[in-house]
């Protein structure tokens, strides 16, 4: 084979891999810094380990059979045929989806990385709405059956070629594949998980705001390879769904935090990055078929109906406050998707969806309404299909594997080293957060726990015959916890 044979285009291979790579750093080291801050300190290494897991092992799964699954051959109407996508013959070749015909002029090596980063970040999101709680022997599992259950199925039925996109759906970079998707089946983990401890839920403050910022700026500016890769070219369309992202972003993060303002009488750095998440969702369907007025208008909507669903809906509705979605992934991923998906059936234009390279002849503003039935019935069968294969996968893992969904109530007051064996933040004594005497709290099998405004702290061990030990409190109380996990 010719060092660069005839279809390849250097410049679209160059920024399929930037923009992928770019997909990667949201959930590596995105959004691994933002739920490490914006979580108790006593969650921090759990719950950027969920993220770095999912990243790793969707990988491993998707390039032995998951790929294929999505955008391989014709098996269903839903679902390719899986197989492996590692022989060097095979990623030499030019990108093809097979179903439905669609090339590029780089190898297929490149598309098979570009669809994994997307895989990866839904399973990344969905960890969201179970931080703080969940047995991580159950979420190594979840994973791989998730993404191939329910992930492969939405990828294949809108962009592999199968029903929806027969249909006419249009999700430009998957505001239903990818948000809707994983804020369905967040809410609906979070539901049968469980919630976390009481105390956790009531003072839930990010132990670091600043990495929470970190991690927000890293999603926002990685989104232009999230949309602007989708073209499968360095295009012109590429250019404005990077441009429609950024427009959109920004006016979702004002809106959001006008209201934060009208409402709450302040403005919220959280609140702010809510917004931010909900443009971004929002924009993802639409991004390079909708002109920048539009996208303007789509970000006034979503910066405005995810913060009324999260704010006033989500804490007056009693059914809403039971589910415990710690960061709110139905708000920013299920309800922004529905309006970035409604708005495309809206918005979309003929030239637009020409430049994209789809047949649709617009939305509703070119006189082509039906798409908005389009839209909402493809919204439909996403949240309908995540629903029941959500279910299915936990109901597998709890019923039939034996394996609990939450963890113990001793491991839920420790955190961090209860699952890990390792703490975030570790202080010695004379630090400040370094406690001696009587905390109020719990006494645990001979430790006195206290929760401190920052989650779980350790004292010395109240036993007055291990006041002088050689090993100090600090060993005394690292060797009893290490009890504590492995009984």
């Amino acid at each position: 084979m010719a060092t660069n044979p005839p279809w390849l285009d250097t410049g679209d291979n160059a920024w399929q891999m930037t923009a992928a790579t770019l997909v990667g750093l949201q959930s590596v080291p995105g959004l691994m810094i933002l739920y490490a801050g914006i979580v108790k300190s006593k969650w921090a290494i759990n719950s950027a380990f969920m993220a770095f897991y999912a990243f790793a092992s969707v990988l491993i799964c998707w390039v032995i059979w998951a790929y294929k699954i999505g955008f391989g051959k014709h098996m269903l109407p839903f679902a390719g045929i899986p197989g492996p996508a590692l022989s060097m013959e095979y990623q030499l070749t030019q990108a093809i989806l097979p179903t439905s015909g669609i090339t590029a002029n780089f190898p297929m090596s490149t598309m098979v990385y570009f669809q994994f980063v997307f895989a990866a970040i839904t399973l990344v999101i969905i960890a969201g709405a179970l931080l703080g709680r969940t047995n991580f022997k159950a979420w190594i599992i979840f994973v791989p059956l998730w993404l191939t259950f329910s992930y492969c199925v939405t990828a294949y039925s809108i962009w592999g070629g199968g029903f929806l996109a027969v249909l006419g759906v249009i999700d430009y970079s998957g505001g239903y594949v990818i948000h809707l998707s994983s804020g369905t089946a967040g809410f609906v983990a979070a539901w049968w998980i469980g919630p976390r401890l009481d105390a956790d839920r009531e003072d839930n403050r990010p132990n670091n705001i600043g990495s929470v910022l970190v991690g927000a700026g890293i999603l926002w500016i990685g989104w232009n390879g999230f949309n602007g890769g989708d073209p499968y070219a360095a295009s012109a369309d590429a250019g404005v769904a990077v441009l429609n992202t950024n427009i959109c972003t920004a006016m979702s993060m004002l809106c959001w935090t006008l209201c934060d303002v009208l409402y709450y009488g302040k403005p919220s750095v959280i609140g702010a990055v809510n917004g931010m998440i909900c443009g971004l969702v929002a924009i993802t369907p639409a991004a390079g078929v909708i002109a920048g007025w539009s996208a303007i208008a789509l970000g006034l909507g979503s910066g405005t109906v995810p913060w009324a669903s999260m704010n006033i809906f989500g804490k007056k509705v009693a059914f809403m406050r039971s589910v415990d979605d710690v960061l709110g992934v139905f708000h920013t991923h299920f309800v922004a998707g529905i309006v970035g998906g409604c708005a495309t059936g809206i918005f979309a234009t003929i030239s637009g969806c020409a430049a994209f390279g789809i047949t649709n002849p617009g939305g509703a503003i070119e006189g082509n309404g039906v798409q908005v039935g389009y839209q909402i019935a493809g919204a439909c069968f996403v949240v309908g299909w995540n629903i029941v294969w959500t279910s299915l996968i936990l109901m597998f893992i709890k019923y039939v594997l034996r394996i609990p969904l939450r963890m113990s109530e001793e491991d839920l007051l420790v955190g961090d080293y209860a699952c890990h064996g390792e703490e975030a933040y570790v202080f010695g004594e004379n630090s400040s957060a370094y406690a001696e005497g009587a905390l109020r709290g719990k006494k645990i099998e001979g430790i006195a726990m206290g929760e401190d405004k920052g989650g779980i702290i350790m004292g010395k061990n109240p036993d007055p015959e291990l006041e002088g030990s050689s090993n100090g409190s600090h060993g005394i109380q690292r060797e009893e916890a290490r009890e504590i996990k492995h009984d």
